[in-house]
């Protein structure tokens, strides 16, 4: 196979490029949700992992980024994105089988001292081939349409991960009802299948074209200075990071706290995993086109304010006797976070790529993700450790109005061991966002215009677009996605 980027690429080469990152995309979410979000960590708790180990397991995908030095050296040192990514994207994935063969074929033998370092590496694999993927999609998609671009890849990828997922919670809970002991070995197959399927998608990046790219052979952390020195950028990386280390100190607990603290079985938790999967499908176009009209950082300054207070009403999560209410609420939360979530990701992304110049964008990028990495990779394990000192402590808030005759007490907050990191989590992302304002993109519009503009027309396309239109829109892309000839 043929892997030599091109001196130049038609407009159908590009076009039916796009169609094949889609299509590993897919691949690539499917392989994803199998190994990842709530599946890990009950798998995690499976075998008796703790809270330092279960802030390790969710620290790792980050942690590793700060090895995008290597991707940087390959790139410089042979000038081909597209085999680099392929073949480390091929590394990462084969793991998967052969750890997922574990539990199947010799029972018992499987622990977190194998899973972790697995994981490890298959994530390590995965950031390197990454970098080379991010500088490629930077000079294969035009500008004009990294935006809608990416939105409709999202969303098309969050429509698959909210039926698989839905299939497999069921799946494991019925494994769990009534064949516990072959549960390891679901999970043990689901890792098999996600290594296939990542390495099918592989396939579809060996077959998408390489616009050709010379690095120039400079010292390489001379090279990563560069990013650095740049005023605008070096801000954006300040905020990146006081943000990413704020959401991770908290989020990656959600599913600990519903699992562990509510006893939730993993269908309601995945259930709300979906909530918040179709609120981003809903609006991530929404968003994406509107980032590129309006700026990236003008929708990071309205989705995270909006996380924030999602971060505070985990609070209140499990403060109610009554199971109804803490669900009611846990289905709202999940809403807000995937609406805002949606916003934030995609603009994080789309104004690393849009203020890394084009002849440095591997610099630029991997600066970036390596800096950011170092914050959120502390997060989770900063969280952990927080969570084992929170154990066993409470804060209670009540308020009480009596009468000559009667007494009335109101059950306002009480905080408890994860409750105090989501109030951790809060103040920090709180602390972050005022760092947003100092970061310039061209075009940027001021935030409460955007906001009218945005209310007025979701108002005007609320029936057509988000009720029946969106859902309809991704459930026929997606099935337009496999119909599609693609070789």
């Amino acid at each position: 196979m043929n892997l030599q980027p091109k001196d130049e690429l038609t407009e159908q080469e590009v076009a039916k490029g796009l169609r094949k990152v889609v299509w590993d995309g897919l691949f690539s979410e499917a392989m994803t949700t199998l190994t990842g979000g709530a599946f890990i960590i009950a798998m995690a708790l499976l075998l008796d992992a703790n809270n330092l180990q279960l802030g390790l397991i969710a620290a790792l995908p980050t942690m590793v980024n700060m090895f995008q030095l290597i991707s940087v050296w390959l790139v410089r040192q042979f000038n081909n994105r597209r085999a680099i990514t392929v073949i480390c994207s091929l590394l990462a994935r084969f793991p998967l089988v052969l750890v997922g063969l574990v539990p199947i074929l010799f029972p018992g033998y499987l622990t977190l001292e194998l899973l972790i370092p697995v994981l490890f590496f298959y994530y390590l694999s995965g950031a390197i081939a990454g970098a080379s993927w991010n500088s490629w999609m930077k000079d294969l998609i035009p500008d004009n349409q990294l935006g809608a671009f990416f939105g409709r890849r999202s969303s098309l990828m969050q429509t698959l991960n909210v039926v698989l997922s839905l299939l497999l919670a069921l799946g494991l809970d019925f494994m769990k009802d009534f064949y516990p002991g072959w549960e390891l070995q679901s999970y043990g197959a689901m890792f098999v299948l996600a290594g296939v399927s990542g390495i099918i998608g592989s396939s579809m990046l060996a077959t998408t074209p390489e616009p050709k790219k010379i690095m120039p052979r400079e010292n390489i952390f001379v090279m990563l200075r560069r990013p650095l020195r740049d005023p605008n950028f070096r801000r954006l990386l300040v905020f990146n990071s006081a943000w990413v280390f704020a959401v991770n100190i908290a989020s990656p607990f959600f599913n600990v706290f519903m699992m562990k603290s509510m006893g939730l079985p993993l269908s309601y938790i995945i259930g709300f995993t979906i909530l918040s999967q179709v609120s981003s499908i809903l609006t991530i176009r929404v968003w994406g086109k509107f980032a590129d009209r309006y700026s990236n950082k003008t929708i990071i300054a309205i989705g995270a304010p909006l996380y924030i207070i999602c971060l505070l009403a985990w609070c209140f999560v499990g403060i109610y006797t009554s199971l109804w209410p803490n669900l009611l609420l846990l289905g709202l939360i999940h809403i807000l976070m995937g609406l805002s979530n949606a916003g934030i990701n995609l603009s994080l992304t789309n104004i690393g790529l849009k203020l890394a110049p084009t002849a440095d964008a591997i610099i630029y990028l991997s600066a970036k993700n390596i800096i950011t990495a170092v914050f959120s990779a502390l997060a989770p394990l900063a969280g952990g450790l927080l969570a084992d000192y929170f154990t066993g402590r409470h804060l209670k808030v009540e308020a009480e109005l009596g009468g000559p005759r009667w007494t009335k007490s109101l059950h306002i907050i009480e905080l408890q061991d994860w409750n105090f990191l989501f109030l951790f989590g809060a103040l920090l992302g709180f602390l972050a966002v005022n760092l947003l304002g100092k970061v310039k993109e061209q075009g940027e519009v001021e935030k409460d215009v955007v906001v009218r503009i945005m209310r007025s027309s979701l108002r005007n396309n609320l029936k057509d677009n988000f009720v029946t239109g969106s859902l309809m829109n991704g459930y026929t892309q997606l099935k337009d996605v496999f119909r599609r000839k693609f070789f």
